[in-house]
């Protein structure tokens, strides 16, 4: 039984960052572990409630995590018994209890009334991480199916799809065009909120349960998809919603304007090649170089992927930063009419990398980027707006006499994506993109090709890594399905599920 009380006795808390000026000096992570007896604390403030909003797909988590479960027994101590709880629904819990903004405590009972939700991320890092200490056992191996897949992709879908279909005795090929396996994982995320010996870590894993991994390969180029098709049995695309959004301001085409995921692929890269004793520079894939250092950044976003570059620009030295938003500033709190819970409520989010430096400013957008006389940008002139819709579309009014310039030696756009890429592989497998530039599935998880399937956010557009893991499984087991596999292998959403909202 739960401690009624514990939320009572205890707040919230969760550890203290490492110091500002000491972690933008290096890209170890941002949080230190945190102590037994924290978590342990923090696990008691679960009320084990008769309905766990945390763990239900369309208000909290969509793998459908046995959050009060694991609480319970981190509180009593039984930390095996709450690593096999966490791996029973999820796959990459050191992921998501890094990455994912946990909708999950959004959904907390103990978050009615404006109260303060049990930190759950933080008690899953640190059973994910107790696991990792004790050394990641692959699962024994089941008898072999003698049906084959491959898996397009190596991101937080195809890995989850790859290691369910690998265990039901499946042989799993995995297919990734970069250089090292990991996908958005590898390259997209800073490592000072994952660093990749966790991902390396699942890799062995996975490699251990008879996953096979083939890197430099570009799907559609490299192999075709016929030759695929000949190889395997079936097909999973899992390739993700890489096409970031552009814009067409003026002084767009100006030399120093780029997407931001560039400038993150870019820095990883660097960070990897460091690591490991190959010092390289920051450069876009034709060479030019793209590094904050000593520059004036702006960075037009207010997402994750904005706040990933703004941590990037400090630590590469920038001299100076603006994130801008095109949305009023957001309120500290839930406002219970506009977003009533367990709703994903718009707040304030203040990542790590705001209290590191650099300006935020609401409520403006771009108005041209300012040549400086040779064709790269000096400065961005940007104006205050308003923002309304009117027939599903949003209407910006710039507010008159409030334009001004920001300095602007390096602008990186991180304004969303749409969709997956146009690429070969998908003329070649015969599937078309839908009018949000994903891949549309049946109710099976098949693409309009037959025995050709599809997850992750190649399928429902970009959106959380619980959900692409969610997504990964539930492919598999569909995919396990349709191979004739033997018994079923968990399902914990639909191809059509939706979180809640209002």
């Amino acid at each position: 039984m739960p401690d009624p009380n514990g939320f009572l006795r205890y707040p919230r808390r969760v550890p203290a960052r490492r110091p500002v000026p000491v972690r933008i000096s290096d890209w170890r992570e941002v949080y230190p572990p945190a102590g037994e007896e924290l978590i342990r604390e923090q696990a008691t403030r679960c009320m084990d409630c008769g309905i766990p909003f945390c763990h239900s797909d369309t208000a909290g988590c969509p793998l459908g995590n046995r959050i009060p479960d694991w609480n319970d027994l981190v509180r009593t101590g039984n930390w095996d018994a709450a690593v096999e709880s966490l791996h029973a629904t999820n796959n990459f819990p050191e992921f998501t209890g890094r990455l994912c903004p946990a909708p999950c405590e959004a959904a907390c009972v103990l978050g009615i009334a404006g109260g303060d939700p049990v930190t759950i991320k933080q008690v899953e890092v640190e059973i994910a991480d107790a696991a990792t200490a004790r050394g990641l056992t692959p699962s024994p191996s089941a008898t072999p199916s003698g049906r084959s897949v491959a898996v397009v992709g190596s991101g937080p879908a195809g890995l989850a799809a790859a290691q369910q279909l690998a265990r039901a005795g499946h042989a799993v090929t995995v297919y990734e065009r970069d250089d090292t396996p990991g996908g958005l994982l590898r390259y997209g995320i800073p490592d000072f909120k994952l660093e990749k010996r966790h991902v390396d870590a699942r890799l062995a894993q996975l490699t251990a349960e008879g996953v096979v991994f083939r890197t430099g390969v570009n799907v559609g180029v490299d192999v075709t998809a016929a030759q695929l098709r000949a190889q395997h049995d079936a097909v999973l695309l899992a390739c993700g919603a890489l096409q970031g959004r552009d814009t067409d301001t003026p002084g767009r085409h100006l030399r120093g304007v780029h997407q931001a995921m560039a400038h993150l692929v870019a820095a990883n890269r660097v960070v990897a090649a460091a690591g490991a004793g190959r010092p390289v520079l920051a450069t876009l894939p034709d060479g030019t170089p793209i590094d904050a250092a000593d520059k004036h950044v702006v960075i037009i976003g207010g997402g994750d992927t904005a706040a990933d570059c703004l941590g990037v620009a400090h630590r590469q030295g920038a001299a100076g930063v603006h994130q801008l938003d095109l949305y009023p500033r957001p309120p500290q709190a839930r406002d219970e009419e506009r977003d009533p819970w367990p709703t994903w409520p718009w707040i304030l989010r203040e990542y790590a990398a705001h209290e590191e430096g650099g300006e935020r400013v609401f409520a403006v957008a771009v108005q041209e980027f300012v040549d400086d006389g040779t064709g790269a940008v000096r400065a961005v002139r940007i104006a205050e707006v308003t923002v309304e819709k009117r027939d599903g579309r949003r209407i910006l009014t710039p507010v008159p006499g409030t334009e001004r310039e920001l300095p602007a030696d390096l602008v990186l756009l991180a304004i969303g994506f749409e969709g997956t890429e146009e690429q070969p592989l998908l003329t070649q497998f015969g599937v078309t993109r839908n009018a949000r530039g994903a891949i549309d599935s049946r109710a099976d998880w098949q693409t309009e090709a037959d025995g050709v399937f599809v997850a992750g956010d190649m399928h429902r557009g970009a959106s959380l890594i619980v959900w692409a893991i969610a997504e990964g499984r539930a492919a598999a087991a569909a995919i396990h399905g349709y191979l004739g596999g033997v018994g079923t292998l968990p399902a914990p959403v639909h191809a059509a599920a939706q979180p809640l909202a209002v």
